[in-house]
């Protein structure tokens, strides 16, 4: 077995932060504070052709949503981007420049959706949310300059469970077709007990503890763990999913949750790029500023995202 080495650039990160105390000692204000230092670490967000500020109807409430364009003529794919958060924290400001970013990078509208955050709104209202994202970009793709045919989901963290959770419901219900998912280091289970768990633990920015407190925030208790639209890899079955990019980081709790849903998504008939980032830990993706090799990332996005949107 290889020694597991950290990237240098993450470290010198990692160490700035250490004096910083995790989540999990924070109330959810502060937490939602403290999350806002993400927005440096990803430096000033290119041009692209146009942003819309929107509201659009959700089941319990009107959520915000940001439409980035790239240039060109249209129409376009489409991605219906939820941004990690742990269900808890963060929101489509936070991470502004990064969707900014996959818009130009992948040639395709961006469409974030600000679901609502728990505790104050717990599972699945953050599902529902998301699911109505997906529905009204599918329904308004003429007025988005979006081609209706190639419309993918994606998301980072808790926004990649909810990706997933998505594209299994629009499998089941026979839409919004989906042509493609997009799942950076996605939580998939409700379980804290993984070998990647345990071994990365403390340490490497996202801690096991702080996530069993996102955890117990996100579900009302017991009854709500199998669910799989909380945990899509308890889904019985992932065959007939659209092709899927999963990425995982190395020194990341979340790893094996990535890995094992590429793993049950591969033996289920889906095409799986899968890729796991060696030195690196969750929330690289946000870190294009400070990290060198998150530019890595988000050119393996473009090249996976275009394969499989912009194919002939």
């Amino acid at each position: 077995m290889t020694d597991r080495v950290l990237d240098p650039q993450v470290a010198a990160l990692l160490e700035q932060a250490a004096d910083q105390p995790p989540f999990e000692h924070m109330t959810v204000p502060q937490a939602r504070e403290a999350g806002l230092l993400y927005i440096g670490l990803q430096g000033p967000g290119p041009e692209v052709a146009s942003v819309a500020h929107r509201f659009i109807p959700g089941p319990t409430a009107d959520l915000p949503v940001r439409i980035y364009t790239p240039q060109g003529e249209g129409p376009f794919p489409a991605i219906v981007y939820y941004h990690g958060s742990g269900w808890v924290i963060l929101n489509i400001e936070v991470c502004d420049a990064t969707l900014r970013t996959l818009a130009n990078d992948t040639g395709c509208v961006v469409v974030a959706v600000n679901y609502q955050k728990a505790p104050e709104h717990k599972f699945p209202v953050p599902f529902n949310d998301a699911w109505a994202g997906l529905v009204w970009t599918a329904e308004h793709a003429a007025e988005l300059n979006v081609d209706a045919a190639r419309i993918a989901v994606g998301g980072d963290s808790a926004g990649g469970n909810l990706a997933a959770a998505v594209a299994i419901k629009a499998r089941d219900e026979g839409g919004p077709a989906l042509a493609f998912q997009l799942l950076i280091y996605p939580v998939t289970e409700h379980d804290v007990d993984k070998p990647s768990a345990l071994q990365n633990a403390e340490g490497y920015l996202l801690r096991r503890a702080t996530m069993r407190w996102f955890w117990g925030h996100y579900l009302d208790g017991a009854t709500d763990t199998p669910d799989w639209r909380a945990s899509p890899l308890r889904a019985e079955s992932l065959a007939g999913l659209p092709p899927a990019l999963v990425v995982t980081a190395e020194f990341d709790p979340l790893r094996d949750d990535g890995r094992l849903y590429a793993d049950r998504l591969r033996a289920d008939g889906v095409k799986v790029t899968y890729s796991d980032y060696d030195g690196m830990v969750h929330g690289f993706y946000w870190m294009q500023a400070v990290v060198d090799r998150t530019r890595d990332l988000h050119a393996e996005i473009a090249r996976e995202v275009r394969a499989v949107l912009h194919a002939d």
